[in-house]
């Protein structure tokens, strides 16, 4: 029964009803805070973070849209708060190349491996000559 009450709590405590001006700036805030990762969770965007500093940035994502921040003033005030880790969809930069071509690096190098055993095998299947059993009458 305690388990259910602090349950119902939980998730009570996640609703934040916020004063938007119209629909269109609600949907803008919740597109907006699903490109942006939480500091404190790191696999969860800041829509679904119920930490304590998802609610604040999501408190202060809601005033800089007050103020009539764009959303590219707001991303650049996170980055410059957060670094670039608050960005779910980081640019392509010097710095993030590893995490765009990464994959792509070691799906190559992982053909490269499989590629080099197959022609190995293929080699020394050709070259190996077969022998034909001598039979010396001991058998055991």
């Amino acid at each position: 029964m305690a388990l259910l009450l602090f349950a119902g709590f939980a998730h009570a405590q996640a609703i934040e009803p916020m004063p938007f001006k119209d629909h269109a700036q609600e949907l803008r805030f919740q597109h907006l805070t699903h490109q942006l990762r939480c500091p404190m969770c790191q696999n969860e965007t800041l829509a679904d973070s119920n930490a304590p500093i998802a609610r604040d940035l999501r408190n202060q994502i809601f005033q800089m849209m007050q103020q009539g921040k764009s959303d590219e003033e707001i991303k650049q005030y996170l980055v410059a708060r957060y670094s670039g880790f608050v960005l779910y969809d980081p640019p392509l930069t010097a710095r993030t190349w590893l995490l765009w071509f990464g994959p792509l690096l070691i799906l190559l190098a992982g053909a490269g491996v499989v590629l080099v055993a197959i022609r190995r095998r293929g080699r020394a299947g050709s070259t190996t000559i077969t022998e034909t059993p001598t039979d010396n009458g001991d058998d055991w």
